[in-house]
């Protein structure tokens, strides 16, 4: 008998675990507080070992429109010197995937097709349903206007203030600390760059993949412009990561403060920054990893799992991660008593990994070393290294694959039993 399965958030991991334990058999339902079945933001960089559960769930990258980025080039934002061009072009051999970027509701628009799409038991979506509360001792949740639901399991797939959360780790779970880093984000229509003359040579000189430019002038802070392509290069998607303002809550010329922020850079890039529309901005909040992830036969994946900065840009694909390594392990449970084990598998093989990602994601590209004594305590049994260079960033990242990790993980529960 298949499993009937709740899923909280119709975000990118809670559509990905959908889609994998629709794949696995089971009945899943979502239930998604917004009105809307698309996903907010704008691009995200989607690496080779997020792409591995994609592709094993059949998802389009060219319906999603995905853009290739072979390299990732860091430059003096005020003198726009090259320092560093590190090549992704052999991703692809490599790893097995390309380095790509895709726009987030391209993405969601996919995984919505690969969740409803055909007779063999679509997933079911319920919008406008927040959660009031996770009761784990019923495996049940209960709706703002009263209504409850029971399922065999229950998976928070509902981010960074997660009710879910706290059905799994208690009150503890949602004490974020402030980071005083804030982000701008904006997106420009690439042929509106282009029809600039002025900024022609600025987009010569721009790395085909992945721009940072730094602002070397604050020797304190984190300021730099992270800027990359989407929806197969026809939209540039744009970041601007400092210091946070006394006003950033109360602030309603985002553009400005933008512009304030990067008036050190080039000229050239200031222009192009002038281009921003409807530029949003919000507080980072770093939250240290959790002691579980799993209670009972409630589970949590990304965000809600493993909150992430959004340094290296690994968040969503480690949702991926924890939707496939799901998917992978539950795939043939047919009774509630195996999905405890399972959901055990799950910590074993996703925990140390996000956990360590997480804390990464603390810290800038290259500066790896601050945290290192930290990834000790979620290094594997018997590591004798953890990641404190970029390049060992990357290579943990892009070349992990969660869906081997699985299966070996049921072959040695299986010769345990």
């Amino acid at each position: 008998m298949p499993l009937d399965i709740i899923v909280v958030g119709a975000g990118i991991g809670g559509l990905c675990a959908a889609v994998a334990l629709r794949q696995a058999g089971h009945r899943v339902k979502i239930f998604e507080k917004s009105s809307f079945a698309t996903e907010i933001g704008a691009a995200i960089a989607l690496a080779p070992n997020g792409s591995r559960v994609l592709s094993s769930l059949g998802f389009s990258y060219e319906r999603a429109r995905a853009c290739l980025l072979p390299e990732w080039l860091f430059a003096d934002g005020i003198t726009l010197e090259k320092s560093e061009l590190l090549d992704f072009s052999s991703s692809e051999e490599k790893y097995g995937f390309p380095f790509r970027s895709i726009h987030r509701i391209d993405f969601h628009n996919e995984l919505l097709r690969l969740a409803r799409e055909g007779k063999d038991n679509p997933v079911t979506l319920n919008l406008a349903s927040p959660i009031e509360r996770v009761d784990a001792e019923e495996c049940s949740l209960t709706l703002a206007n009263g209504t409850k639901y029971s399922a065999d399991l229950i998976i928070g797939a509902d981010g960074v203030r997660s009710v879910t959360r706290l059905a799994v780790i208690g009150p503890e779970a949602d004490k974020p600390s402030r980071t005083n880093v804030s982000t701008f984000r904006f997106l420009t229509p690439t042929k509106k760059l282009e029809a600039d003359p002025a900024l022609h040579d600025l987009v010569k000189w721009k790395s085909k993949g992945i721009t940072i430019l730094d602002d070397k002038s604050d020797k304190e802070h984190v300021r730099h412009i992270t800027w990359y392509p989407c929806r197969d290069g026809e939209v540039q998607n744009v970041t601007g990561n400092h210091p946070s303002r006394a006003d950033s809550q109360t602030q309603t010329d985002m553009k400005g403060s933008l512009l304030d922020e990067f008036k050190n850079l080039h000229p050239h890039v200031l222009r192009f920054l002038n281009l921003a529309e409807d530029v949003l901005c919000w507080n980072l909040q770093y939250y240290d990893p959790f002691s579980r992830w799993t209670y009972k036969r409630i589970v949590l994946i990304g965000d809600s799992a493993h909150p992430m900065l959004p340094f290296g840009g690994q968040g969503s694909n480690q949702a991926m991660e924890d939707a496939g390594a799901l998917g992978r392990l539950l795939t043939g449970v047919d009774s509630r008593e195996e999905i405890p084990p399972r959901l055990r598998l799950y910590e074993e093989v996703r925990r140390r990994r996000g956990s360590t990602v997480q804390l990464l994601s603390s810290t800038v590209v290259g500066r790896e070393k601050d945290v290192e004594s930290r990834l000790w305590e979620f290094a594997e049994p018997g590591a004798t290294k953890v990641p404190n260079t970029f390049s060992d960033r990357t290579e943990h990242a892009f070349g992990f694959d969660v869906l081997a990790e699985c299966d070996k993980a049921l072959r040695v529960a299986a010769l345990r039993e």
